[in-house]
């Protein structure tokens, strides 16, 4: 499905509300000044409330599985708003906001 192009700015969270980050932005494509994420770049996760003493770990990092399938960037797939992620060691699936609109890829 088409969607929107994510860029380094793009608000990504994993499902317990932690802030994940793109560790390998891509600044061969740009969109409103902000180098896009290729779909091969790992996310690292901050902030992750999840873990409780003696319990569960909090979310570390995730990646991506899904990605665009027509554009390409060094011959790696563009991650859009739609792209599904696992995060390790949980699991669980990462939540993307989209923050623009102008650029659609599919």
């Amino acid at each position: 499905m088409p969607g929107p192009l994510v860029t380094a700015t793009t608000t990504v969270q994993c499902v317990h509300m932690g802030r994940a980050m793109a560790t390998v932005p891509n600044p061969r494509v740009m969109v409103t000044g902000q180098p896009t994420v290729l779909m091969t770049s790992p996310y690292a996760i901050a902030g992750c409330p999840f873990a409780t003493p003696g319990g569960p770990l909090p979310c570390v990092t995730a990646q991506f599985t899904t990605g665009s399938t027509r554009v390409l960037s060094n011959g790696q797939p563009l991650l859009l708003a739609d792209s599904q992620a696992i995060t390790v060691p949980n699991g669980v699936p990462l939540l993307i906001i989209p923050s623009q609109a102008r650029a659609i890829a599919q």
